[in-house]
């Protein structure tokens, strides 16, 4: 599994460079960061499952789903550039009238999912519960936010 695991960052940090270099429109962006963070929030809900007791807690795709958790958390924010703000997304003007807070929120999260990947690889289920719940709240901070309903 680690030769997977480094093939998914290597695939990751390829699909990084050219999202952080230049979108040829802004809906490529939107698509970018809609795909993004639909993948991170499957992997987030599976660990999820298994800190709420929904399914049996298994280390090892604790730890799987952590790691892409925390990869995934770094893509998405280069998608949010000029123009981005119009079109199919659910994103907020507050994005671009507090990039600040916005590059805030986005720096905790993944601040977070490092920790999160950390407590996965620890094996502890009450680890991977803490590291759940202070990561799930960075995630509804920034829906709050910066998300339309």
């Amino acid at each position: 599994m680690k030769f997977k695991h480094a093939i998914l960052i290597i695939a990751a940090a390829c699909v990084a460079v050219p999202a952080m270099a230049q979108f040829a429109k802004p809906e490529d962006a939107i698509k970018y960061r809609k795909s993004s963070l639909f993948v991170m929030g499957q992997h987030f809900g599976r660990i999820g499952a298994m800190a709420q007791g929904r399914v049996p807690f298994d280390a090892k795709a604790a730890a799987d789903n952590a790691a892409v958790v925390e990869v995934m958390s770094k893509l998405h924010w280069a998608a949010f550039t000029e123009g981005t703000d119009k079109g199919e997304t659910r994103a907020k003007p507050e994005i671009w009238k507090d990039a600040a807070k916005f590059k805030e929120a986005g720096d905790k999260l993944q601040a977070e999912a490092t920790k999160l990947s950390a407590a996965a690889k620890t094996g502890n289920l009450d680890n991977l519960k803490t590291a759940f719940a202070a990561t799930g709240g960075t995630c509804k901070g920034c829906h709050d936010n910066f998300r339309k309903d």
